[in-house]
């Protein structure tokens, strides 16, 4: 049996200049062939650079790449992995003091909160509406987001990437 095929965006939204080969490399490796990423300069960390990458693999390659890349010291990063016939998308995000986050998505890249993680964040709350906000701020990586967002930004100025999935 095939294995199913899908596609997804790496963004690197900031890693040192000296990184950036290290970056290639390591992602040539998880894809199995070598990349070259298209940089540009980082304006809310001077001295950093972003690029971003679409690519087409099998499924689980979202998380390869993600694998790669996690743990680097001074390394902002998302990749996406687009939904396939009955398999949820995935969206991971990376910050160096954070970590990894990683949640499934649907069809409109939403991200998907299961019915026992939020049986478990009422639970933990305990009735007190602070810990419900919490626990739901951490199921949906709120934390990861806040930091990335000025970084995501940074971008607009960039050329306009057009996302369509066809068939």
């Amino acid at each position: 049996m095939a294995t199913p095929m899908t596609s997804g965006v790496l963004f690197v939204h900031s890693a040192p200049k000296a990184l950036a080969p290290h970056v290639e490399w390591a992602l040539g490796t998880a894809l199995g062939s070598p990349i070259t990423l298209e940089w540009s300069e980082q304006s809310v960390l001077p001295g950093t650079l972003r690029a971003e990458y679409t690519w087409h693999g099998p499924l689980g390659t979202g998380a390869k790449l993600t694998s790669a890349l996690r743990g680097w010291e001074h390394l902002r990063f998302e990749a996406t992995e687009d939904p396939a016939p009955g398999v949820d998308g995935m969206r991971f995000m990376h910050t160096p003091d954070l970590g990894v986050f990683s949640a499934a998505t649907d069809a409109a890249g939403n991200l998907v909160v299961s019915e026992e993680r939020l049986h478990y964040a009422l639970e933990i709350a305990e009735g007190n509406f602070d810990e419900v906000q919490r626990e739901l701020r951490l199921a949906l990586g709120s934390a990861w987001d806040d930091e990335l967002e000025p970084f995501r930004h940074a971008g607009d100025h960039e050329r306009v990437v057009w996302l369509h999935r066809v068939g």
